[in-house]
């Protein structure tokens, strides 16, 4: 069983940022984004990563592979993946954060798939997820009674950016999970900032950590975030809005900032 003792420990370090990607971490001008990755490549030794999206592993993987920095940690899937970056940048499920996410979702994905094949508005995502079920939506064509369907089959249906629809064991998202990984590696919540843009960031930019939600975020997520003050919502698009809330907050020094 995967320890976190396997992995960084992130509890010394000054600062963790917790990034969804697309549209956050890997948003905004190209200028905003090589500045945020030169920043926390230059400051390894006090600035902790982890990637909270809805990506699988094996994108993860490719993505770093290609010049974006490698995590320390990963929750991925839309939060059912938690997940530690060994010493030979392999992704390795944590298996002692993943008990009640494998309990809580069984064997389910060909029963969801099968009272959800043909749904309209709904084309399968073909990646092998391991505990949930995921689509591509059309809101053209769409039905809401999938939302109905997959509540009474015992599971929580999420709808993000107008164009994804992921089917989740019931209570597991973003938030619980970064939760859960947070206090499990002993990081000091006060110096963690959680950063998205669309609504399957909500649970994770509502669950108490200081969060931002980036420039551009959806109008969706704007709305639900109203009376949650402690979410700073950003001018900047993407990396630029990082990088902007992580000064404005007083969480580390950054590029010409405190």
């Amino acid at each position: 069983m995967t320890q976190k003792t396997d992995f960084n420990d992130l509890s010394n370090r000054d600062f963790v940022l917790a990034t969804d990607l697309d549209g956050t971490f890997l948003g905004g001008s190209e200028r905003d984004r090589e500045t945020l990755y030169s920043w926390i490549e230059e400051n390894r030794d006090t600035i902790g990563l982890v990637f909270v999206t809805g990506r699988d592993p094996q994108f993860i993987a490719e993505l770093c592979d290609g010049g974006v920095p490698w995590p320390e940690y990963v929750v991925g899937d839309v939060g059912t993946t938690i997940a530690g970056v060994g010493m030979s940048r392999k992704i390795e499920p944590i298996e002692t954060l993943e008990t009640e996410i494998a309990t809580t979702w069984g064997d389910s994905g060909t029963r969801v798939r099968e009272a959800l094949n043909g749904h309209p508005g709904l084309t399968l995502q073909q990646t092998a997820f391991r505990y949930r079920v995921s689509y591509d939506l059309n809101p053209a064509e769409f039905d809401d009674r999938a939302l109905e369907i997959v509540r009474d089959m015992g599971f929580d249906p999420l709808i993000s950016d107008n164009r994804y629809f992921d089917v989740l064991p019931r209570g597991i998202s973003k938030g619980p999970s970064i939760q859960r990984l947070v206090d499990h590696l002993g990081v000091a919540r006060e110096r963690t900032l959680v950063a998205g843009d669309t609504m399957n960031d909500f649970s994770m930019l509502a669950c108490g950590l200081p969060a931002v939600a980036v420039g551009g975020a959806e109008e969706a997520l704007r709305r639900a975030l109203e009376g949650h003050d402690h979410v700073y919502h950003a001018e900047a698009l993407g990396a630029g809005g990082i990088l902007e809330a992580i000064d404005a907050l007083n969480l580390h020094r950054t590029p010409g900032g405190n």
